[in-house]
């Protein structure tokens, strides 16, 4: 193929700005899809996405228009995949900046597009939902024009619903995005991974751009990070479903079918190419980084197993997706699990429950720590029930992140606020025509986890906006905090908290656990433990059976010589090691949704 006909690009916006409603018109007005098969949100495949509204995984998909081929690559916008869109971005050229007439540029447009630009993209501004009786074209028009530095009249404006604007916008993609790089004749093929999906009879299929040569079926190919090899059992392209293909040529996008039935082996940002080829691995690439860990258990033991097998197939279709076998005395046996960040984790444990049809149980999540011992011996602690004691540590350190927050002006006193609550540090502030507030702040990851986002949400009212980059490790003052039960530590409940905080942690969560736990045959101690001493404690008095409730009068010292009997009765349990606390699964429930707060 021609490759000055084709045209590659992405859409990027901020969540619910209408980017899955433009993919749907391009594809309707290039009769990509027949009008009888159209419906809402058609690039979005899981049923996850649509109730959302959301993009979860990539989608490409093929359009032709007169004689231009335009490949579109529908990308998640949310920051726990911005390794993703990041190497799905230079796969493209150029890139559709989509801005909602409503509401303005938010948090996340100025994340994706600060990624567009890191690759080099050339931007098409855009602004949407024109239809809408709440639309400000101009304002906003004006807005985005002063963001990108360009004139006005390089914004378009399009109605995703209606159509307005998108015979416009196809021409704007055709004039204003470059065609790809001509590759030399006769070169070895080489391309880039992007995004790739599993079948249990044809294994993985790798979604790719490819920059150099042509990929053909039956061709012996292979991974550069990963070393593996295979033959190409298919190639082709998205149309949007996957049609085979002759070839896959330079500056197209397609699909391999691989084969392969192995976790692990296949990676975003990974290079594909000859078996035994001489091109050099296109950079970029990193290996996929949890920033979140939380445990996943079964409700039901039996299900252990499926649980195990669950999660190895999600691994053939996500490869940041991380996990290991761990064991908790009150929950059994489980899987510590590593996301990307908390939607990850919320949309794998979602699969797992629909997918799979899996009852479970999921911790709060925590993050890791690297962890410096007075040895010199560092570690990766990603469990608070393995954070060394404090005497043998020389320093912990924590990750960070950066956060974008544009708010309404009247919330910015509220906010100010939590933000101190929450250790942040401002680093930038600006002001909008529109009277909007953006704030560029710093602060540990694991606090912004500690409901940042909900509690913004609730003092804006909704109208606040939020996105966030990790930055490296910084130097932590933090430390655990272990509950014990009847002097015997409990590890689910362990905890690593601010040095700060840790005072009224300890109180909030000996307060909660005594309210919650049965009473036992003795009294029991509940107490809160963190550098090597005991800082809250609360005693939860014994159940008292009624031993005299048959007596029907007569001297009142058979009555005491029963209470005594019983008495004794429960210091012989004690001092033969039975008076441990089996503590209810609904009571660790509530003491894990709590400690979320």
């Amino acid at each position: 193929m021609n490759q000055k006909y084709i045209r590659n690009f992405s859409i990027i916006a901020h969540v619910d700005h209408g980017k899955s409603t433009l993919a749907d018109r391009l594809l309707e007005r290039t009769g990509t899809i027949p009008e009888r098969m159209m419906r809402d949100q058609v690039l979005d495949r899981m049923d996850l996405e649509r109730e959302r509204g959301i993009t979860i995984k990539m989608q490409p998909v093929r359009m032709q228009y007169g004689e231009y081929v335009l490949n579109l690559i529908d990308t998640p916008g949310h920051i726990d995949f911005s390794y993703e869109v990041s190497r799905a971005l230079h796969a493209v050229e150029g890139v559709l900046l989509l801005v909602d007439s409503t509401q303005g540029v938010q948090a996340q447009t100025l994340t994706t597009l600060a990624a567009a630009q890191a690759q080099g993209c050339v931007i098409i501004p855009i602004v949407s939902k024109i239809d809408s009786p709440a639309a400000r074209v101009a304002d906003v028009t004006s807005e985005l024009a002063q963001l990108l530095k360009v004139s006005p009249e390089n914004v378009l404006a399009v109605s995703g619903k209606t159509g307005a604007g998108v015979d416009e916008l196809l021409e704007a993609i055709v004039e204003r995005v470059p065609p790809p790089r001509s590759a030399a004749a006769g070169t070895e093929p080489r391309g880039l991974i992007f995004d790739f999906s599993f079948s249990k009879h044809r294994g993985i299929a790798v979604y790719l751009r490819v920059f150099d040569g042509i990929f053909r079926k039956g061709q012996s190919l292979g991974f550069s990070a990963a070393g593996k090899e295979f033959i190409a059992l298919e190639v082709g392209i998205f149309a949007p479903e996957e049609r085979p293909a002759d070839t896959l040529s330079a500056g197209e996008i397609g699909y391999i079918v691989t084969g392969i039935k192995e976790a692990g082996v296949v990676a975003v940002g990974d290079t594909i190419g000859a078996a035994k080829g001489t091109l050099p691995a296109l950079p970029g690439y990193e290996r996929p980084r949890p920033v979140v860990w939380a445990s996943v258990y079964p409700n039901n033991q039996d299900d252990l197993t499926v649980l195990r097998q669950s999660l190895e197939r999600l691994r053939l279709s996500d490869s940041s997706l991380s996990f290991e076998e761990e064991s908790s005395g009150v929950l059994g046996r489980g899987f510590r699990c590593g996301f990307l960040g908390l939607l990850h984790l919320e949309i794998v444990t979602e699969r797992l429950k629909r997918e799979f049809g899996l009852s479970l149980i999921v911790t709060i999540p925590t993050i890791s720590y690297v962890v410096t011992m007075t040895s010199g011996k560092r570690e990766i602690i990603y469990t608070p029930a393995k954070f060394p004691e404090h005497g043998n540590i020389e320093k912990i350190e924590e990750p960070w992140a950066k956060v974008i927050i544009i708010t309404p002006p009247h919330v910015v006193s509220a906010l100010v606020q939590m933000l101190y609550d929450h250790e942040a540090n401002t680093i930038g502030t600006e002001t909008y025509h529109d009277g909007r507030i953006e704030m560029q702040v710093e602060m540990p990851l694991r606090e912004l986890m500690r409901g940042f986002f909900d509690k913004l949400k609730s003092i804006s009212s909704g109208y606040a906006s939020l996105s966030y980059e990790i930055l490296p490790e910084r130097l932590a003052d933090v430390v655990r905090l272990d509950v014990l039960v009847a002097d015997e530590p409990v590890p689910a409940f362990a905890r690593v908290v601010a040095t700060r905080r840790v005072q009224e942690d300890a109180e909030k969560m000996v307060e909660k656990l005594h309210s919650l736990l049965p009473k036992q045959l003795f009294v029991t101690k509940i107490q809160a433990k963190s550098g090597g001493r005991i800082i809250a404690s609360r005693s939860l008095s014994a159940m008292r059976k009624d031993v005299t409730g048959y007596l029907y009068g007569g001297d009142v010292s058979r009555k005491n010589k029963l209470l005594d009997k019983q008495k004794k009765g429960k210091k012989k349990l004690l001092e033969r090691g039975r008076g441990k606390v089996n503590i209810p699964e609904e009571v660790f429930m509530k003491m894990v949704q709590s400690s979320a707060e």
